[in-house]
């Protein structure tokens, strides 16, 4: 397995419709607005970007999968796709994350060239026992957020530490984190980085998005530096 740079890892989770609908874009820019986001969040320099964009067949995610890639080049943030190893494997991506139902990893790694990334999101600390051979889990939902809906099963700080106790690799939380302190709170709770949808969406009343997101890796860096004994 590939290790991941040093912590804390900062992971861009991709929503074209949602950030290109949020600015007000019409639809034949959402991927355009995207790729901007992604190049500003490279260059700020966030750890992971996960490609997940459900609506797209496999050709057209793989076209977005190396669109992604070629605005992150030159930058240290690796590229992963979302549930798709097919997709990974065909576009050289850096890796895979797996939703709790998808593939095993044990046989995506026996698929996978040497160093290649593999995660799972979990819920809990069965998932974490389960999770098999990967580089890093994604716990959450950990606060609630306007991706879930109101019936998800908040996985909590006291949840999310439950994980990370129970897992061998770090542990990523994911659910509602954008302000410093909420990344304080989740470091607390042993989480050795964020993944993120929303907070990397400035809305359009933030007019330039380029130094939205960077407000953004600033923010959650932030609460990675605050002292844990804050209130």
């Amino acid at each position: 397995m590939a290790p991941l740079a040093v912590p804390p890892w900062l992971c861009l989770i991709t929503d074209r419709r949602r950030l290109g609908a949020g600015r007000g874009h019409p639809r034949g820019e959402w991927t355009a607005t995207l790729l901007t986001q992604v190049a500003a969040a490279a260059q700020a320099g966030v750890s992971l970007v996960i490609v997940r964009e459900h609506d797209l067949e496999a050709r057209a995610l793989a076209g977005l999968v190396r669109a992604v890639r070629a605005a992150v080049r030159g930058t240290a943030t690796r590229v992963l796709v979302n549930d798709r190893l097919d997709v990974a494997l065909a576009t050289g991506a850096e890796g895979v994350h797996l939703r709790e139902r998808s593939v095993t990893a044990r046989d995506a790694r026996h698929l996978a060239p040497p160093g290649f990334l593999i995660g799972r999101s979990v819920h809990d600390v069965e998932g974490a026992a389960q999770a098999g051979p990967v580089d890093y889990l994604l716990a959450g939902t950990v606060y609630p957020t306007v991706s879930k809906p109101d019936t998800t099963p908040w996985l909590g700080l006291a949840g999310l530490a439950a994980v990370v106790a129970a897992a061998t690799v770090p542990v990523l939380a994911i659910g509602g984190i954008a302000s410093a302190d909420e990344v304080r709170q989740v470091r607390g709770a042993g989480a050795a980085g964020v993944g993120v949808i929303g907070g990397f969406q400035p809305g359009p009343r933030e007019a330039d998005l380029v130094t939205g997101v960077q407000n953004c890796v600033y923010n959650l860096r932030s609460g990675f530096d605050m002292p844990l004994g804050l209130p």
